[in-house]
């Protein structure tokens, strides 16, 4: 059974109107054209949806539950006539991410962002920041979602951050050579944790090199050694270690850099990124 919108929303009009005179003047029909959808409707249906008579006119329990159907029907069929007339993203979006972004809330935005555009062939390639950047320039990549040092004016901030030295709860920092757990090299905290320490002179080894921010993880909490990482997205199991005696290794900064034209598959990621993690 296909039954058609025009009837469908004449029948919902003179029911709200009260009558079929009243419904033709919202409708702008005249009365028998507003008849005939009424009578057309209740064939296709095969039931009387009206009692009527030279006097009065009320729904019919047929009549009742075609209130129902007949709303969902013409919003169903509004909703599709939306999607249609809007150009749906599609197309492949090569995303890059920055491996301490992926524990963040970002998996969720990327969620939201894949049911909202399924049409758009979502990519992701996590990597060190700097690494994430040549790709971008290389053409490998899109959009990329990283990091940068505080005075670089790469990208479009998302938020701003301070780095600290991290170890597992109840770390106490000896005096003496301090034991670096890191990124390897081209890695934006790593510079920093070696420039903080080579600053005050303060010697130092590395005792765990990881590509993976769970790898770093293991390493701290194992006591290997300590981790310099953003504040705000700190691995669990590990705290801050103010106070200590380790030098500060200054701040971050959380960009998004994109090669998009206008009203592109980036963009609309871009939009999602900053509306649910901008600070």
């Amino acid at each position: 059974m296909l039954l058609d919108p025009v009837l469908l929303r004449t029948f919902l009009v003179v029911e709200r109107e009260g009558g079929f005179t009243a419904g033709g003047d919202v409708l702008g029909l005249r009365q028998s054209t507003v008849s005939g959808h009424i009578a057309r409707l209740e064939k296709a249906v095969g039931r009387e949806l009206f009692h009527r008579d030279t006097r009065s006119m009320e729904l019919t329990a047929d009549g009742t539950a075609m209130l129902g159907f007949a709303r969902t029907i013409l919003d169903a069929t509004a909703e599709a006539e939306l999607y249609f007339a809007e150009a749906p993203l599609s197309g492949r979006l090569r995303l890059g991410v920055s491996d301490d972004l992926v524990s963040t809330r970002l998996p969720h935005v990327l969620y939201e962002f894949r049911r909202a555009h399924p049409r758009v062939d979502l990519e992701l390639n996590v990597g060190l920041s700097e690494t994430l950047r040549a790709k971008l320039d290389n053409d490998e990549l899109d959009l990329v979602f990283g990091k940068r040092r505080p005075g670089e004016t790469h990208g479009e901030l998302v938020w701003s951050d301070r780095l600290v030295w991290a170890g597992p709860p109840g770390t106490k920092v000896e005096p003496g050579v301090v034991p670096l757990v890191t990124y390897p090299q081209p890695s934006i905290t790593r510079s920093s944790a070696l420039a903080a320490l080579d600053r005050v002179g303060r010697g130092w080894r590395v005792t765990c090199v990881s590509d993976s921010e769970l790898g770093l993880r293991a390493a701290a909490q194992a006591g290997l050694g300590y981790l310099v990482h953003a504040f705000s997205t700190l691995p669990d199991g590990l705290v801050a270690l103010d106070g200590q005696g380790l030098p500060d290794p200054g701040g971050i900064e959380f960009v998004l850099v994109s090669r998009a034209p206008a009203r592109s598959p980036q963009v609309a990621l871009r939009d999602a990124i900053m509306a649910r993690l901008a600070k």
